[in-house]
């Protein structure tokens, strides 16, 4: 983000306001350290026990992150707020991820570790999830595919976006990846690009098999599946099991 953040080393009251960065901490071994984690932060399930709820990732409890007093507050652009984290920044050591590639989540993987005092165990996660994408064994040709993750309105992964990045690891080519973000579809717009494959994400909205007939209705000639949506947006130590889980969606049955 182009800030100077100086952190007290290694820190000791740990703040996450994503959810895949505080799985990340936890698999770092540094639970013990965490003090304050999101109302999303589901994993692992013992860090929403252990440390305190402070509201969602785009809506803090100012006053409850004060009173944990943080020597370091975790986040990410796009998963939390602009005002909220200027905010913060003002009384607390802020440290921002910006990811949209494969690349960036292994470089905020090392970089993390460096901060927090665990170096080489977060370079080994790195390493390993870096082999596990590189031994991914590329389908003939890329499947044509839209990704939803919202319904009323329809909302898929376009451009620009981690989702997207994955996509193409996983084999599969973006129908909306000329469009930027988070767009809003109509059931016309599917219709026109006649994806091969229509993947429904498990999140943010819940996704499930009763959905499935909706969306072949749309698509008649398309396979439909609800796929983990974990898997392929959560950037941080959960990635090291994507590679396996895209390996297993082609060929699309």
């Amino acid at each position: 983000m182009q800030r100077r953040v100086t952190v007290a080393y290694p820190p000791q009251r740990i703040v996450s306001l994503v959810p895949s960065q505080t799985e990340l901490l936890f698999d770092l071994g540094l639970g013990s350290r965490v003090v304050g984690v999101t109302k999303f932060c589901i994993h692992p399930a013992e860090a929403r026990q252990q440390a305190t709820v402070i509201g969602g990732t785009k809506n803090f409890d100012f006053a409850k992150i004060d009173s944990l007093k943080p020597d370091l507050i975790i986040g990410n652009k796009e998963e939390n707020y602009q005002s909220g984290i200027e905010q913060l920044a003002e009384k607390h050591p802020v440290w921002l991820s910006d990811i949209t590639t494969l690349e960036d989540s292994l470089r905020m993987i090392r970089q993390l570790g460096t901060i927090i005092g665990t170096a080489a165990r977060a370079q080994l996660l790195a390493d390993t999830i870096e082999a596990s994408f590189t031994a991914l064994q590329p389908a003939p040709r890329p499947v044509s595919a839209a990704y939803f993750i919202w319904r009323k309105p329809y909302m898929v992964a376009a451009g620009g976006t981690f989702i997207d990045e994955m996509l193409q690891r996983a084999g599969f080519r973006n129908v909306f990846a000329d469009a930027t973000r988070y767009p809003d579809v109509t059931a016309a717009q599917l219709a026109a690009v006649s994806p091969e494959a229509i993947l429904l994400s498990s999140e943010p909205y819940p996704f499930a098999e009763k959905h499935v007939a909706e969306f072949q209705a749309l698509c008649p000639s398309a396979t439909v599946r609800i796929v983990d949506g974990e898997l392929f947006s959560w950037y941080g130590s959960r990635l090291q099991h994507s590679a396996a889980y895209f390996q297993s969606l082609l060929p699309l049955s």
